[in-house]
């Protein structure tokens, strides 16, 4: 399962609309969660708006939360979403096997066997999360409960039994405001996580569409995004019913 989280504090505004790079994400296999980080006040109407629409857009959740928050947030919504892209294979397999029927009209047993395996799915399913943090200059004193939230979500996917693998982007991330810059390729580890905050530059843009499709093309170009097979896609019939 592959998932972009997506954490800001404000309104994209260079490049590519954010929403249609996020349904980009989706039709691609990656759901993409969005964390807004409030700060002395709120977002705007119009933040809260585009933060909601991108996750929409992109089969996601939305939260916006204050930074003491944020780690918890971080690691529910990761862990909610493993969940629901399960819940979405297995009714999508019983709804093959069994036609209209619902996970509910199954007997009780069944049902309960149902629930057992994708309580296990959630836990053993391969996972890649590329968090993608905005670094416009607003978000400059919001960076140490990001980094904290990192290292928590880091713990937490060390704690599946499955393989969990994060990596880190940052943005903007190139020279002329646009796009995002790649900080941590895919790791288990979290003792290069602090060296990340300190190299980083904080620029008054936030490109967020396009730092979107450059996380995109990441999972492109990698193997596992290129060349696996989800694993939602091999969950067999039988294992259902």
């Amino acid at each position: 399962m592959k998932q972009i989280l997506l954490i800001t504090d404000g309104c994209s505004n260079v490049g590519m609309n954010p929403v249609t790079a996020a349904a980009h994400a989706y039709a691609e296999g990656i759901t993409v969660n969005v964390v807004g980080v409030l700060d002395q006040g709120d977002l705007g109407e119009a933040g809260a708006t585009e933060i909601n629409e991108i996750s929409k857009a992109g089969g996601g959740l939305s939260r916006l939360v204050h930074t003491k928050e944020l780690a918890r947030t971080v690691q529910m919504m990761t862990r909610k979403t493993v969940m629901h892209t399960i819940q979405n294979a297995v009714h999508k397999e019983l709804k093959q096997v069994l036609g209209d029927s619902s996970l509910e009209s199954l007997p009780p047993e069944k049902r309960g066997e149902v629930v057992r395996v994708m309580d296990e799915l959630g836990e053993t399913a391969k996972l890649r999360v590329a968090l993608l943090i905005d670094a416009s200059a607003s978000m400059k004193p919001k960076l140490q409960a990001v980094e904290e939230a990192i290292k928590d979500l880091m713990l937490s996917l060390q704690s599946r039994q499955g393989e969990s693998e994060l990596s880190v982007f940052h943005f903007p991330g190139g020279k002329h405001g646009e796009g995002a810059a790649l900080d941590m390729g895919w790791t288990r580890s979290m003792k290069d996580i602090p060296a990340l905050f300190s190299r980083l530059q904080m620029q008054g843009t936030t490109p967020t569409g396009p730092a979107i499709m450059e996380v995109i093309d990441f999972y492109r170009k990698d193997d596992y995004g290129r060349g696996h097979r989800d694993d939602m896609d091999g969950l067999r019939s039988d294992y259902v019913v």
